[in-house]
């Protein structure tokens, strides 16, 4: 059943056309993640959506009695409520409001709300969008509009909402940047691109796949409509004339064809790294103790920071964790203990805050008054070509800051930072309001970057993708060291919880058992007993198979990408012959999804190599 129905829509912002003569709809039971680049309209398209916005031109069609419940990025709340009244001020008319009460106070628990009677104006940013995030899933609705649901949650939380969405039986429409998220409740993606609209009916890692060969048949689309133009250019300067119907047929698709738009290429987010060199004294934590009256966040802590450390800080909402960014960054003092920053040390400090934006300046004067040069390895690049680089384009650096959507200016903002060529980098939630592109963009620089990068981030995919060791806030100022990502920070809670179950049974031996043969599991039995335990931990090694693929894994990938070289070339020259073409658009596609499957293989051998040559 279709539940929205919206047909050439089309919507505009001064000079910027966000919606293109475009159509969408929402079917029932359809759980649609929309994504895209900040400030082209998503959250946009969900208040037309709701209803609390109308398009320029175009129609919108809801089903008749749909009940839709919102969610919008910054939710407003009615001064002088408690946390309880405004859930239930919001679900007026529900049908069993006479049990809502204790139903939103066992929610607002899993979201870490405890103080049910607090005043909505004492609230922070992140509680206030929890608080709103459990009103809008009280409701028994249709269709829930989910704008960045998944901000101001921790992994716990996250982990618990994904749970409830799955289960929820409406409709859903949502924006978030959580790939791991996206991939586990969505059934539908919807990418806004240019103005238009690109459906694909799969999870997040499938339209990954669908949005690659939809490029591939477009860029394929326009080499043949280029092909095409340049034989019937070479048939017009041959000076034919149009005196007959024919010939003025010909010219008339010849200038069809000529007129015809070809598709638009993504800009590039390419940055090159850009740091500072960094000497032997980087950043050194001695003893740090802090506390807030009988809050203690931080308990004699250690660290002292390698070159090229990547370092995740995890724990629950309001466990000290940007307290410690910021006493790195010098914000906030220590109540005993030293930091010691080396000389060379350059700190670029992304805060939650986008600190000392002046929304007055135009873009581009944001950035040179940073630098209006800055060297990469590729030469002098400006500030204006940093900021097309960045999503930037030209008619856009003219404009005022505050023109911006709030996903632009944390764009911007992590820019300027960039540019000042940190060479010890503090993240503080960078995946809050950053789109997926910036991200991916984002993670690429990172890999590069010639320095430190410490981070705090909810954000599974991105600690998975970057970090390679975790400090955990664990309560009452413990902070504690694991190696890896999230997930293997994860595999090792679940191992300690294990042994801690087996020591209380009395058999410390005792561990998770398992059903499948020793043949089934070679792979799973590598990766650090991350679901067994056996009573401690186990010498690494490679299976017979494991050792056999890292032995040919590299000469494999390499064959595979001169393959899927070649095959580019050979497309280009079977540009005209449509057959041909999507023949070896078939075989780059199967090449491509071999080597994504090598490349993980290798990633996944990789990291156990050096864990068994660390042992």
């Amino acid at each position: 059943m279709n539940l929205v129905t919206i047909e050439h829509l089309t919507k505009s912002y001064t000079e910027r056309l966000i919606f293109d003569d475009t159509d969408f709809s929402i079917n029932e039971g359809e759980k649609i993640g929309l994504i895209g680049i900040n400030g082209t309209g998503k959250s946009t398209l969900l208040k037309i959506v709701a209803g609390l916005e109308e398009p320029d031109k175009g129609t919108v069609v809801r089903g008749r009695n749909l009940d839709m419940r919102y969610l919008p990025q910054n939710p407003k709340f009615t001064e002088g409520d408690t946390i309880i009244e405004s859930i239930l001020r919001d679900n007026e008319g529900h049908p069993h409001i006479w049990d809502m009460e204790s139903q939103a106070k066992t929610m607002l628990t899993k979201v870490g709300i405890y103080d049910f009677d607090a005043k909505v104006e004492t609230l922070s940013g992140g509680q206030r969008k929890r608080v709103a995030l459990v009103s809008t899933l009280m409701a028994d609705t249709d269709l829930l509009i989910l704008d960045e649901p998944t901000n101001h949650l921790d992994s716990d939380m996250a982990d618990w909402l994904e749970d409830h969405l799955k289960k929820f039986r409406g409709a859903i429409l949502m924006i978030t940047h959580d790939r791991y998220f996206l991939d586990s409740v969505a059934n539908r993606i919807v990418e806004l691109d240019k103005g238009k609209f690109y459906s694909y009916q799969t999870n997040y890692e499938g339209y990954l796949e669908m949005r690659a060969e939809r490029l591939d048949m477009a860029q394929a689309s326009e080499r043949k409509r280029q092909s095409i133009l340049r034989v019937e250019l070479e048939w017009v300067k041959r000076g034919a004339r149009a005196r007959s119907t024919k010939q003025k047929a010909h010219i008339q698709r010849y200038e069809a064809l000529r007129d015809q738009k070809g598709p638009e290429l993504d800009q590039s987010m390419e940055l090159e790294s850009i740091s500072s060199r960094l000497g032997r004294t980087t950043v050194e934590l001695d003893h740090l103790c802090k506390a807030y009256g009988d809050k203690t966040l931080i308990k004699d802590f250690t660290y002292i920071f390698l070159k090229n450390d990547r370092v995740g800080i995890i724990g629950p909402n309001g466990s000290g964790k940007s307290t410690l960014m910021k006493m790195i960054a010098g914000w906030v003092q220590p109540d005993s203990g030293t930091i010691e920053i080396g000389q060379t040390v350059k700190m670029g400090y992304f805060s939650q805050e986008n600190e000392a934006m002046d929304e007055s300046l135009k873009v581009i004067d944001y950035i040179k008054n940073v630098a209006e040069y800055v060297q990469t390895k590729d030469g002098s690049v400006s500030a204006s070509m940093m900021l097309e680089r960045f999503l930037f384009p030209s008619s856009v650096q003219y404009t005022t800051i505050d023109r911006l959507s709030g996903g632009e200016k944390r764009r911007l903002y992590l820019l300027r930072i960039l540019m000042d060529a940190p060479n010890v980098l503090l993240l503080d939630e960078p995946t809050n309001d950053l789109d997926i592109r910036t991200l991916t963009i984002l993670e690429d620089y990172l890999d590069s970057f010639q320095g430190i990068v410490i981070t705090v981030s909810h954000d599974r995919y991105f600690l998975d993708r970057i970090v390679r060791r975790i400090f955990a806030f664990e309560g009452n100022g413990k902070i504690t060291q694991y190696e890896g990502g999230f997930t293997d920070y994860q595999a090792a809670v679940l191992r300690k919880e294990v042994e801690a179950e087996a020591m209380e049974a009395g058999n410390p031996k005792a561990g998770v058992k398992s059903d499948k043969s020793k043949d089934e599991k070679s792979e799973e039995d590598s990766k650090l007993s991350k679901k067994t335990w056996n009573g401690g931990p186990k010498k690494l090694r490679f299976t017979y198979q494991e050792q056999k693929d890292w032995d040919v894994i590299e000469s494999q990938i390499e064959k595979l990408e001169e393959e899927i070289a070649d095959l580019d070339v050979q497309m280009e020259k079977a540009a005209s012959d449509f057959v041909k073409l999507k023949e070896l658009m078939d075989r780059k596609a199967q090449a491509e999804s071999e080597l994504d499957a090598k490349m993980e293989r290798w990633m996944y051998l990789n990291d156990l190599a050096e864990k068994i040559e660390r042992q």
